[in-house]
C-alpha cells in the first residue's frame, strides 16, 4: 500500500497539506486518476512538485490520503447514543443530505466508480475507509439496542445503507431524479 508521510502538527506543514489535498481533489475530479500527474497536482496546489513528494510517496498515496480525509468528515455517526428512531434517522438524512449538500463527494465517488474497473485498489481504499467502518458503527449500534430483536444486526445495517446508497445512485449519479419524480406525477 502508498505510504504517506505523517502530518506535522504545526501550521504551515498542515497548510501545506491542505493546499496539497485540494490540488489533488481538483485534478482527479478534472482529470481522473489515470490522467492527474504529480506535477499537475503541484501547480494547481500552488506548491512546488518536490513539497508534493515531501508529503505523498506517490499517487495512489494522495489519493489513500484524499480517502482518510473524506472518512474523517463522513464516518461519525456521533448521534448514535440516541434512541433507534432518531439515530437512524439522523443516520439517514446524513447519508442523503452529502449527495445535495455536498456535490465534490458526488463527484468523488463517481471518480472512484468510474476508475474502479483500472484501479481495484483505489475502489478497495475507498470501500475500506467509508463504506465498511460505516457499516461496522451501524452494526455495533444495532446490536446494542436488543429491543430491536434483529437477528443479523450486520445484515439489517448492510440494507439500511444499501437502500439509501443504491437511492443517491440513481437519483444523483445516474441523474434519474427528474425521471424517477415523474413516475410518482403519473402514478397520481
Amino acid at each position: 500500500m502508498a505510504r504517506t508521510k505523517s502530518i506535522e502538527p504545526d501550521a504551515a506543514a498542515s497548510d501545506k497539506t491542505e493546499q496539497i489535498l485540494q490540488g489533488a481533489m481538483q485534478e482527479f475530479l478534472t482529470h481522473g486518476y489515470a490522467g492527474t500527474s504529480m506535477d499537475k497536482v503541484a501547480k494547481t496546489g500552488g506548491v512546488s512538485k518536490a513539497t508534493v513528494y515531501s508529503y505523498f510517496a506517490d499517487k495512489e498515496g494522495l489519493f489513500v490520503a484524499l480517502v482518510q480525509r473524506l472518512a474523517q468528515k463522513k464516518v461519525h455517526f456521533t448521534v448514535l447514543d440516541e434512541e433507534p428512531a432518531v439515530a437512524l434517522r439522523f443516520v439517514a438524512t446524513t447519508l442523503l443530505e452529502q449527495v445535495t449538500q455536498e456535490p465534490e463527494f458526488l463527484n468523488f465517488v463517481r471518480l472512484v466508480i468510474a476508475e474502479s474497473g483500472r484501479f481495484p485498489q483505489l475502489a478497495q481504499t475507498f470501500v475500506k475507509n467509508l463504506a465498511k467502518p460505516g457499516i461496522e458503527r451501524l452494526t455495533q449500534y444495532l446490536a446494542s439496542h436488543p429491543e430491536l430483536k434483529l437477528p443479523d444486526p450486520e445484515a439489517t445495517a448492510r440494507i439500511f445503507i444499501g437502500s439509501l446508497v443504491y437511492f443517491q445512485l440513481t437519483q444523483h449519479m445516474m441523474h434519474g431524479k427528474d425521471m424517477c419524480d415523474s413516475l410518482k406525477r403519473e402514478s397520481r
